[in-house]
C-alpha cells in the first residue's frame, strides 16, 4: 500500500473551489423530484445490500427516472475517493479497506432487480497497488455467476499510479462495455481534473481495444465547464483515434457553490450538432443531450450499440 498524503477531511466542499453563485437552470435541465413505488423498491434493495450508488453520491439529476425503473449504478470500493476533482460531489479523503463481500452483494442486487444491463463504477483508489482492478474483476465474475444473462458495463478510474499490467486484470474479466470518461477537454484538466492526465486516459481506452478488439469502449465528457466547440470536436477526434465506440456528452451541473462554476448552460440545439458531428467522425453510438450521463439509458443504448456494430459489419 502506498504512503499517500490524502486530505483527512471527507467533505468534498472543503476540498474544492471558493464560493461562486450558480446560474439559474433553464427549463430544459429541470427534472422532477424522485418518488414512486419503483424508486422506493430500488432504494430498499440498495440499502439491504449495503451498496453505494453514484446516482446518490454524485447527485445525478436522472436518479428519480432510473430508480423508478429499477436501474441504479453501483459504486464499488467505498464512497471516499482519493482524488479531488473540482466537478465531482463524491467525498475526498482516505478510504476504508476494501470489503471482500461487496462483489457478492452487488451480484445479488443485480439478480434481485432483474437487470438486463448493469453499470458498475467506483471511486479512485490511488491507495491500492492495483487501483482496485482485481476488485472490479471479482465483481464482474460475481455478477456473471449470479445473473449470467445480464450484460455488464464498467466505468473505471484511470489506474494512473499503477503498473500497466493491472488493466489486463479488468479486461480479462470480460465486461461487455469498458467505459472510462475523459470528463473534459485537455485544456481544462488543470482546473477540473488536476489529479488525472488526459493522454493517459486516452491511452487507457486505446489499450483496452488492443487487448480485446471485440470489447466495446465508451467515454464521455461534460460541457458547460468553459470549453469551446473546437476543443470538443478535437476530443472526438482523439477518441476515434483510440477506436472508442460510444461517446456521451452531457451538461455539467455544479453540485455546490464550492465546486467548479458552470460556465454556461449549453442549448439542446448545440447538443444535437455535437451528436451529428460525432456520428460523422465514425462513432457507433452517441448520446448527447443536456441530461445525458454515462449510465443514463445505458441498457437501451447498449442494445443499439450492438445493432449498429452488426450493421457496420453488414450482418444486420
Amino acid at each position: 500500500m502506498r504512503d499517500l498524503k490524502l486530505p483527512e477531511d471527507r467533505h468534498p466542499e472543503k476540498a474544492h473551489r471558493p464560493d461562486k453563485a450558480q446560474p439559474k437552470k433553464p427549463a430544459w435541465i429541470r427534472v422532477k423530484a424522485p418518488s414512486g413505488k419503483g424508486y422506493a423498491e430500488t432504494h430498499r434493495i440498495m440499502r439491504e445490500n449495503k451498496l453505494v450508488t453514484v446516482c446518490e453520491e454524485a447527485g445525478c439529476p436522472n436518479a428519480g427516472e432510473c430508480w423508478s425503473q429499477g436501474h441504479a449504478t453501483m459504486m464499488i470500493m467505498g464512497e471516499i475517493c482519493t482524488r479531488g476533482c473540482s466537478f465531482c460531489n463524491v467525498a475526498t479523503g482516505r478510504p476504508d479497506a476494501l470489503d471482500a463481500f461487496e462483489p457478492g452483494r452487488v451480484a445479488h442486487a443485480v439478480k434481485t432487480l432483474g437487470l438486463n444491463h448493469v453499470v458498475i463504477t467506483s471511486v479512485d483508489r490511488d491507495d491500492l497497488e492495483d487501483g482496485g482492478a482485481e476488485h472490479f474483476a471479482q465483481t464482474i465474475r460475481a455478477v456473471r455467476h449470479q445473473a449470467p444473462e445480464t450484460t455488464i458495463e464498467i466505468l473505471t478510474p484511470d489506474f494512473l499510479k499503477c503498473d500497466d499490467k493491472v488493466l489486463e486484470v479488468v479486461v480479462e474479466a470480460k465486461p461487455d462495455v469498458f467505459n472510462h470518461n475523459l470528463e473534459t477537454v485537455p485544456g481544462l484538466y488543470p482546473s477540473v481534473r488536476p489529479g488525472a492526465r488526459y493522454f493517459h486516459s486516452l491511452r487507457l481506452l486505446q489499450r483496452v481495444k488492443e487487448m480485446d478488439p471485440s470489447m466495446f469502449t465508451k467515454s464521455g465528457i461534460m460541457v458547460g465547464l468553459g470549453e469551446d466547440a473546437q476543443s470538443v470536436k478535437q476530443v472526438m477526434d482523439d477518441m476515434r483515434a483510440a477506436d472508442v465506440d460510444f461517446l456521451t456528452i452531457g451538461q455539467y451541473l455544479q453540485p455546490t457553490p464550492k465546486h467548479h462554476a458552470v460556465d454556461r448552460f449549453v442549448h439542446p440545439d448545440e447538443f444535437a450538432a455535437y451528436e451529428k458531428a460525432a456520428y460523422g467522425k465514425g462513432f457507433l453510438m452517441v448520446s448527447a443531450t443536456p441530461l445525458t450521463r454515462s449510465s443514463y439509458h445505458a441498457g437501451d443504448d447498449f442494445a443499439r450499440l450492438r445493432e449498429n456494430r452488426l450493421k457496420k459489419l453488414g450482418q444486420a
